[in-house]
């Protein structure tokens, strides 16, 4: 984590999940939570295929066997180089957060997290740079998968979907100058790759995602949605109260 403006911690990475008893890594392209997976495969046409009955093109992530089982708890941890965790719920995404002994972040604390510690709208600066974080992109996984973007938002496809190459959704810390910095230290994609969930009034996911059309940088903010909504878009990243003064890992 990253100690912020002398107050509180966050994590340097948008949060994966790992299951809390046995760490193994949940799925990033399917909630992580038994009842939201459940309710997202319902009726879908590629439904069959995450379970393995089925194939499909272009191919479904198949959903791995444990994850359908009864017994898991989802766990948030903040790791470099890998695919964050989307498809989450406000009430999961806090779940996880407090199984690994944190929270979820505050707007406020969201907030001046990602100005860094120059207090600048964007995470790099005070003005507006194309592509330095990964937002407001000309792509959108659904227009590419289903012609609409409107349609197929819990689809475990959206987030691998790749262009010129390179994946839509990033890996963990790959927009090294999409940072907040706080002295030597920083923290990673708080602009774009994927919304994050904080805690409020008002059910709010902020940040922004790779696709979301907005220049807003840090004070983009999503508040019109039920804390149970979740997709492809919705991630998080955890905070904690101070304890040590330092940064922790």
């Amino acid at each position: 984590m990253v100690f912020v403006a002398e107050r509180f911690c966050i994590d340097r990475y948008e949060a994966t999940m790992v299951d809390k008893a046995t760490r193994r890594s949940f799925s990033p392209f399917y909630p992580a939570n038994r009842r939201e997976v459940r309710r997202a495969i319902a009726g879908q046409k590629w439904g069959p295929a995450a379970l393995g009955k089925e194939e499909v093109e272009p191919p479904v992530p198949i959903l791995p066997e444990w994850e359908r089982g009864p017994d898991t708890e989802a766990l948030a941890v903040s790791l470099a180089h890998v695919t964050p965790q989307a498809y989450l719920s406000k009430p999961t995404a806090l779940a996880a957060c407090e199984s690994a002994g944190k929270r979820l972040c505050t707007l406020s604390e969201w907030k001046v997290a990602c100005r860094g510690d120059q207090n600048t709208r964007y995470p790099y600066g005070e003005k507006y740079r194309i592509g330095v974080c990964n937002v407001h992109g000309t792509s959108h996984p659904a227009s590419i998968l289903y012609g609409n973007a409107s349609l197929g938002h819990w689809d475990p496809r959206l987030n691998q979907v790749m262009v010129g190459g390179a994946p839509l959704l990033r890996a963990t810390g790959e927009t090294p100058k999409c940072r907040s910095s706080w002295g030597a230290d920083g923290v990673y994609d708080m602009v774009g790759n994927l919304d994050e969930w904080v805690e409020d009034d008002k059910s709010t996911f902020v940040g922004g995602f790779y696709a979301r059309d907005t220049f807003r940088g840090c004070d983009a903010r999503v508040s019109k949605h039920p804390p149970i909504f979740f997709d492809f878009t919705t991630g998080v990243r955890c905070c904690a109260d101070r304890r040590d003064g330092k940064s922790t890992e």
